[in-house]
């Protein structure tokens, strides 16, 4: 098993291709400032205005396979053709500084994630119906028909993995949805198993600590 440092917490979101994750994550950076959003490598060419490094880093197959062979993914999936993965460099960096990290990723890697990572949290991202799904998909106009009908199925396969996940938000009005996520991120951070691991772990240090203060001499 993966052993992360979770003094920050891991969150993972999924959804369907165009039911707007990105959106909901940039939304959630303006009203939540200790999170870390994770940028994926793929395989795929730049859609639209992506940058290098700031939406993907964008990799040639060779270079993508390579990297696998090198183990620097968290996790990887094949979808529509291209891959996803999730680089490993920084994640445990910005754990250990108490940064709750935020990975985007396909479902196929969320539940590898999910196997390997204990404590993660994972939220799936719906869009308001599947009508308005393909709305978006065809607004894009990124691609062709075949690929928009490729992804509306994909979509279908992706929503039937949804009760694999801990919690589910409709992005039927950014504002709400990135709120309904932070929100989630906040009670996660209260829940008594989490805290438990902290006062458990740290009950020897605290007890030497408390031996060895001089003020108590006296007493």
């Amino acid at each position: 098993m993966l052993k992360l440092n979770k003094k920050g917490s891991l969150i993972v979101i999924s959804g369907p291709s165009g039911a707007g994750k990105d959106t909901v994550v940039n939304k959630l950076k303006e009203i939540n400032d200790n999170i870390w959003v994770s940028i994926s490598c793929t395989s795929r060419l730049p859609r639209g205005s992506e940058i290098d490094g700031k939406d993907y880093f964008f990799l040639t197959k060779e270079q993508f396979e390579e990297k696998i062979n090198n183990n620097e993914f968290l996790e990887y999936a094949v979808y529509n053709d291209n891959y996803y993965g999730t680089p490993l460099y920084k994640i445990n960096e910005k754990l250990n500084e108490g940064i709750d990290v935020i990975l985007v990723i396909e479902v196929q890697g969320a539940l590898y994630v999910k196997q390997h990572v204990k404590d993660a949290i994972f939220i799936f991202i719906m869009p308001p119906s599947m009508e308005e799904l393909k709305n978006r998909l065809v607004n894009r106009k990124t691609e062709s028909k075949d690929k928009i009908l490729n992804r509306f199925k994909t979509a279908y396969n992706e929503i039937n993995e949804i009760t694999k996940y801990n919690y589910v938000v409709v992005n039927d009005e950014i504002e709400k949805a990135s709120n309904k996520v932070n929100s989630i991120i906040m009670s996660e951070k209260c829940r008594v198993d989490r805290i438990e691991d902290v006062y458990v772990s740290n009950k020897e240090e605290m007890i030497h600590e408390l031996l060895m203060d001089k003020k108590f001499d006296n007493e």
